[in-house]
């Protein structure tokens, strides 16, 4: 037995390439700069954004600041009336899909619709990586927001009368 997965022996090669730095917020905000997405930083600290019309935050928790959210809030909201069938749409969407976790929240009697992906990045990440990161946290995210419009009920849509 070679030891645990992830323990090198002495003699095996090392890697080569970008080597994994800290994740850092000014770090996220260069990644958004360099693809030209206009952002800003919030009261929180958080780097907010919007994408298709859907309010965005890249926030970075941890301990040691080593966690990367991207959550994601879906433009439209639902009458309370909506509730049931919203929860149906967001469990089967959590039962069926490893990320993002979605889920549901009451903004002053109207139901808004959120989505989450995390990553753990305690051993840092290179620029790449990052970029990757950011990229599926918006993009499973928005995939959530289409699968919630297109799976509603049509007396529970945004656009039922």
């Amino acid at each position: 037995m070679r030891g645990l997965p992830f323990r090198r022996r002495a003699d095996e090669p090392q890697a080569s390439g970008p080597v994994p730095i800290p994740l850092t917020r000014a770090r996220i905000a260069a990644y958004l700069d360099s693809e030209g997405y206009k952002h800003v930083m919030d009261d929180d600290g958080d780097l907010a954004a919007s994408w298709n019309g859907n309010p965005f935050w890249l926030i970075v928790s941890g301990e040691r600041e080593e966690v990367l959210q991207v959550r994601g809030r879906w433009a439209t909201t639902l009458p309370l009336a909506a509730r049931a069938s919203l929860l149906h749409v967001i469990n089967g969407w959590n039962r069926d899909r490893f990320w993002p976790k979605a889920y549901v929240r009451d903004e002053g009697g109207l139901l808004a619709v959120y989505g989450e992906w995390s990553i753990d990045l305690a051993h840092g990440v290179t620029d790449e990586q990052l970029g990757r990161s950011v990229l599926t946290g918006l993009a499973t995210t928005l995939q959530l927001f289409e699968h919630v419009a297109a799976t509603l009920p049509p007396s529970d849509s945004p656009d039922a009368d």
